[in-house]
């Protein structure tokens, strides 16, 4: 059995993705929870009644055999049983209250048998697995709300928690030998680091020197890239980045029309050139380009060509997590760049709080032992490798979190603005098709 104190954290870890996800629904009138039809969002009480149904497999069905809240939703409730575009169908799925009666329910449930069974560990696992799944769809939320042009979302502050002192530069990490991934399978470490499958078995590698960024590329310098036409010089884009310009269908819906339209890259997607500057739309406000806040909503092909401009390249995964959390053999393992203790106001922008609106060296206490700052949070920030399984992958008991986007998928690392502080950490492994822009991504560069 596990101690008391896992059941008190599983209950406000609960609680939190309950009470956010609300505040997210709740927040919005009840004609903006039916969004205009978008191939990288879903309808918000989808994203629900979704969370809810793993709940009900993850636990109820899977701990205790106990039969569905309603049976006849399930395959609707299921991503892998229901379409994408029926997702939208009002004639298939419960309106507003009814989806609201079915979360809470679900969540009332799941708390209950927290607080009344012996827990083990197996089960400690599950709870937390559908939790963080939970806090995955909290964050498309809020991608949701700004690809239509929503109001800002309640956790946003648009505050600076943590200034610092402008930086620039790079920083050199020695060649040597780092551990990457998450470590050790035993109970006592699996019951204090949680990890996806993706993330294991943790092993040592053997690294060049090589030289790395301090900060994120920021809007000022990518504004230099657009405007030297490096959306227009073939020879910057690679065979994918080229294909992509010239197919590039724009996430950024027009209401009145059930399609996205097509459009010509010109510039990262949330920005127009208006009244003589340059202008960035954050939720369903256009303001002033702010030069030193990290650039935003780039694929991985813009980033790709920017570094062939600018004479860079983008760092590898593994040169990303060791220029983060500088693990060594032998060494005690380091979770976040500052160290063991969970990002917080004053190490990370993360939440939905400050939504990557500040300058690039802000969080100084975030800053990783090399000195490299926003590591964690701010954006999910590309690396150049390809989505594939460490050596000794075995599959999850949910068997679909990684092996979907094996081989298909470019790794992003660090978690975003709008990812759940309590879902990330340095091993983390993210995964998104390179063409990806309405998700919160961004980069930095490494010496060539």
């Amino acid at each position: 059995m596990v101690a008391e104190a896992y059941k008190e954290q599983l209950l406000a870890e609960l609680e939190l993705a309950r009470s956010r996800t609300l505040a997210l629904i709740e927040s919005l009138p009840a004609e903006k929870l039916d969004v205009p039809y978008h191939p990288g969002v879903n309808p918000p009480l989808w994203e629900m009644g979704h969370s809810a149904f793993f709940y009900e497999v993850f636990v109820f069905n899977l701990l205790d055999g106990t039969p569905s809240y309603d049976s006849s939703m399930d395959d609707l409730w299921d991503s892998f049983h229901v379409e994408h575009k029926d997702r939208w169908r009002h004639d298939l799925f419960p309106g507003r209250e009814a989806t609201l009666t079915y979360f809470r329910t679900i969540y009332d449930r799941v708390a209950q048998r927290i607080q009344s069974k012996p827990l083990t560990d197996d089960e400690l696992y599950l709870y937390r697995y559908a939790i963080f799944h939970q806090n995955m769809h909290i964050e498309s939320l809020i991608w949701c709300r700004q690809t239509v042009g929503y109001p800002a979302p309640p956790d946003l502050r648009g505050d600076r928690p943590s200034p610092g002192e402008p930086l620039a530069g790079d920083v050199d990490v020695p060649a040597g030998r780092w551990r990457i991934g998450m470590p050790g399978e035993s109970e006592a470490f699996a019951r204090e680091d949680f990890a996806f499958d993706n993330e294991k078995p943790g092993f040592e590698i053997e690294l060049e020197a090589f030289t790395i960024s301090r900060t994120l590329v920021t809007n000022a310098e990518f504004q230099a890239f657009v405007e030297a036409d490096g959306y227009k010089r073939p020879e910057l884009w690679s065979f994918g980045g080229r294909k992509w310009l010239a197919t590039e269908q724009d996430v950024a819906l027009v209401h009145g029309h059930d399609e996205p339209l097509m459009r010509e890259p010109r510039h990262p997607l949330y920005w127009r050139w208006q009244n003589g500057q340059w202008q960035e739309r954050l939720f369903d406000q256009w303001q002033p380009l702010n030069p030193d806040a990290p650039v935003t909503h780039v694929t991985y092909w813009e980033a790709e060509a920017f570094c062939a401009w600018a004479g860079r390249r983008l760092p590898t995964e593994t040169e990303w997590e060791v220029a983060a959390l500088a693990n060594r053999p032998g060494e005690a393992f380091r979770r976040y760049p500052w160290g063991n203790e969970a990002p917080d106001v004053s190490t990370a922008d993360m939440d939905g709080r400050s939504m990557a609106q500040n300058p690039v060296w802000d969080y100084p206490a975030g800053d990783s032992p090399f000195g490299c700052r926003q590591m964690v949070g701010t954006v999910w920030e590309w690396t150049s490798n390809q989505f594939l399984p460490y050596d000794g992958f075995k599959v999850d008991m949910y068997p679909f979190m990684s092996t979907l986007q094996f081989a298909t998928h470019k790794v992003t690392k660090g978690g975003s603005c709008a990812t759940s502080s309590n879902l990330i950490r340095g091993t983390y492994r993210q995964a998104y098709f390179p063409f990806r822009n309405d998700v919160y991504t961004g980069f930095r560069t490494c010496a060539v």
